[in-house]
Order: structure tokens, then C-alpha cells, then sequence
């Protein structure tokens, strides 16, 4: 197998106060943190697409990354590269786990029929590297939004031959991601949506959207996968307005449908930050629903009005989500995926290791002080107390059931002066900025 990276070595944990920047300064995989491992806590993966595929390009100019395998023309023969390379990254950054498109891996054909072929031969390819690596596959998905046939979406297409396309992709990726042993599958519906009501039959796309995920519940059950199906909310682009457009929409829309016990959710950062919530928001809704699943690992530039998927380094915005996380029970099938990139400027080849290290180090840091947040337990406390008047009286009354307006109307008209306490918010900033700051 050819080395890609040749001068970069096994990355290390070195601690903060080390000046090499292919060093771990916070992550170190085998302390022990909240009673598990850094490693098992965080489940790391690397993201296809981004890492081998992204060239840089953007809509003012070309790729501007230097890749170790530019000079390889054969398309299958490129494919196995980056499938080599993908082990070795993975390897030397200690990373256990990758994701990726159907579309990423193997090249596409001039029939469904040559795609498929090329695509087995691939994953063959992969699962013979996978034996002796120790890196597995968190997830797998299919790409139903690059090829110009999904113009008009995939199972929300106006075209009955398209939503058939799209499935026999899906299945196929499905039967793919359970060749590698896939601990889930991730659907995104980059061009489920709309851009005009004035040409769209929005209950019909929704129903069709509904269809395609029953059908692949079904299959799941048909060919004995057992991973968890993922749902990755984002409002809009590439479509104007997506129907996935966040966490408390597709949870309305998988109930609204019967499908609330089959899914969960993969949170993208930076998607929470399109659809105007904060990561934070979007794990807590998944979490209080029982529903937080995977994370798409980055962050979004808040001036920018698009994805501009940056590998994750804000210290807040990781403790918080590690909080929920934790909350959650943490990761089971799930993980932290970088669904981030390299910005265009930064086009060498060992840019793609500083990058996933300030992510890992980002993450482990904010582990850590979740952690420490959770075990003080002075937030959690601050929160019980401010919520205290539902424990007891009327409050306990109301959360029971045991009260409707009637004797809700007799209890206001007795006790109408009402006194309120402060939320201490400022407070509450100080404290997480003293964990953060002195951790």
C-alpha cells in the first residue's frame, strides 16, 4: 500500500504546553474521563468527502489543493488511492472511525448498472484494508443531490423515474454500508425541498419523502441491518427551502408519518447555525426527545450567510455540545464526525492534520469541562431551583394532570400578586466562563 503522507508521523499526545503542532495538546485517547476513555467518549471520524474528495474549488475559481494522488488519471485506480489514504490518515491521527457518500468512494458510470459494478469493486477494496486497520465505518449515505438528474430532488422529484433512481441508490448504498459493518446510515436531503410554492405539490413531496424512508426501514429489516438510521436537519442550500429545515421539524415530520422510532438525528453545527439556532439548541431538542444520534463535527462562520463547514475550535460552543452529549449518555452507535474542510488557503497536504488536530483537541478540552460542569452540579441545581414551584402546590398540581382552567382561574383569582425571581443569566455566563477559563 502506497504511503500518501510520508512526512508525518503517528500524531502523538504531547500535552499543552507542547510547541509542535502535530501534537495532541488536550486530546489524549486513554485518559480516563466521567468513567470512559477520551477515545470512547468522543468516537472520532473523518468525513470522505471533504478530506479526499474537496478540491478547494469555490464559485470564484478552482481547486487549490495539493494532493498526494493529483497525478493518478484511471478513475478506478484514483478511487483505491484515496481508499489508502483514507486508512492512513485515519491511522496515523489516531482516528477509529470515516463516513462517507456513495459517490465519494467510487466513481460514477454511464449506467446505474457500471456505477454499481464500480462501487462493489471499491467497497471490496475497502473492506480487505479495513481487516487489519482497527478503523471501522461510522456511516454510510447516498449522494442523491450532485448528479443533474436530482435538479428537482430525489424522492420529493416531480419525476416518478427519478424517486426510482433514488431508490435503487439508496439501496444500494444501504447494502454497502452494511458490507463495512456501518453502525448507521445517514439520510440528508440536500434537494428535499423547494424553491417556488408556485410549481409545488407540497403534500405530495412530503408523503413520497415519507415513502422512501419506510421503504428503506423495510429493507433494513429485509437484508438484517441493524445500525441506526440518521436524519441530518439543514434549512436550506443548496435548495432555497429544505424540508429536513431543523431538529424540531423532521422530529413533527417522522411522527407525523409513524417513523419517530426508526430515526434519530445526526446535528450538524453549522446547519444549526443556517436554520438560526445554536448547536447547542439543536442537541437539546434532539436530546429531551430521545433522538440525538451522531454529530456532524464543525462550525459555521456567524457573518456568512452560508456552510462554510470550518473544522470546530470554539472552546464554548464544544463544552456545550459535549454537555448535551453527556446528558444524553453519551455516544452509542454514534459519534463526532468532521464534516468540516480545509479553507481554500490552506492547500497543503499536512494541512488536513492540523486541522483534524485542533478539532480533536477542541472536542477533548470541551469534554473535559462538560464534565467537570456536570460533576460540580451547580448549574444543574440552579436549574431544579428555578423551576421548584412545579415540585410542589399548585405547580405539582399542574404537572400531574389534576387541575384544568376552572380551579386553575379559582387558584389566579386568590393569588394574583405574583412575585418572580431574576434568571441570572450574566451569572450563569460567569460561571461557564470560569470552567472554561480555568480548567
Amino acid at each position: 500500500m502506497t504511503e500518501y503522507f510520508k512526512n508525518v508521523q503517528k500524531i502523538g499526545y504531547e500535552g499543552k504546553d507542547s510547541d509542535n503542532p502535530l501534537a495532541f495538546k488536550y486530546y489524549n485517547p486513554d485518559e480516563v474521563v466521567g468513567g470512559k476513555t477520551m477515545k470512547e467518549h468522543l468516537r472520532f471520524a473523518v468525513a470522505y468527502w471533504h478530506t479526499y474528495i474537496g478540491t478547494g474549488s469555490d464559485p470564484f475559481g478552482p481547486g487549490t489543493a495539493v494532493r498526494p494522488w493529483d497525478s493518478i488519471t484511471n478513475r478506478m485506480d484514483l478511487a483505491k488511492a484515496k481508499v489508502e489514504a483514507n486508512f492512513e490518515l485515519c491511522s496515523k491521527l489516531g482516528i477509529e472511525f470515516f463516513c462517507f457518500h456513495d459517490r465519494d468512494i467510487a466513481p460514477e458510470g454511464s449506467t446505474l448498472r457500471e456505477t454499481n459494478k464500480n462501487l462493489d469493486e471499491i467497497i471490496n477494496y475497502t473492506k480487505e484494508l479495513m481487516k487489519d486497520s482497527g478503523v471501522k465505518l461510522l456511516w454510510g449515505t447516498a449522494n442523491l443531490f450532485s448528479n443533474p438528474r436530482f435538479v428537482h430532488g430525489a424522492s420529493t422529484s416531480c419525476n416518478a423515474d427519478v424517486f426510482a433512481f433514488a431508490a435503487a441508490q439508496v439501496k444500494k448504498a444501504m447494502e454497502a454500508t452494511l458490507e463495512l459493518g456501518g453502525q448507521n446510515y445517514v439520510f440528508w436531503g440536500g434537494r428535499e425541498g423547494y424553491e417556488t410554492l408556485l410549481n409545488t405539490d407540497m403534500k405530495l413531496e412530503l408523503d413520497n419523502l415519507a415513502r422512501l424512508l419506510g421503504m428503506a426501514v423495510e429493507y433494513a429489516k429485509e437484508i438484517g441491518f441493524k445500525g441506526q438510521f440518521l436524519i441530518e436537519p439543514k434549512p436550506k442550500e443548496p435548495t432555497k427551502h429544505q424540508y429536513d429545515f431543523d431538529t424540531a421539524t423532521v422530529i413533527g415530520f417522522l411522527k407525523t408519518y409513524g417513523l419517530d422510532n426508526h430515526f434519530k438525528m445526526n446535528i450538524e453545527a453549522n446547519h444549526a447555525t443556517l436554520a438560526a439556532h445554536t448547536f447547542q439548541h439543536e442537541l437539546r431538542v434532539s436530546r429531551i426527545n430521545g433522538m440525538l444520534g451522531s454529530i456532524d463535527a464543525n462550525q459555521g462562520d456567524l457573518l456568512l450567510g452560508w456552510d462554510t463547514d470550518q473544522f470546530p475550535t470554539n472552546i464554548y460552543d464544544t463544552t456545550l455540545a459535549m454537555y448535551e452529549v453527556l446528558k444524553a449518555g453519551g455516544f452509542t452507535a454514534g459519534g463526532l464526525n468532521f464534516d468540516a474542510k480545509v479553507r481554500r488557503a490552506s492547500f497543503e497536504p499536512v494541512d488536513l492534520f492540523y486541522a483534524h488536530i485542533a478539532g480533536m483537541d477542541a472536542f477533548a478540552k470541551g469534554l473535559k469541562i462538560a464534565c467537570k460542569i456536570i460533576g460540580d452540579g451547580k448549574l444543574d441545581r440552579f436549574v431544579e431551583d428555578r423551576y421548584a414551584s412545579y415540585r410542589s402546590g399548585i405547580g405539582k398540581d399542574i404537572v400531574d394532570g389534576k387541575v384544568g382552567f376552572k380551579e386553575l382561574e379559582k387558584y389566579a383569582l386568590e393569588h394574583d400578586q405574583i412575585v418572580n425571581v431574576s434568571g441570572r443569566q450574566e451569572l450563569l455566563e460567569t460561571m461557564l466562563n470560569k470552567y472554561i477559563l480555568e480548567d
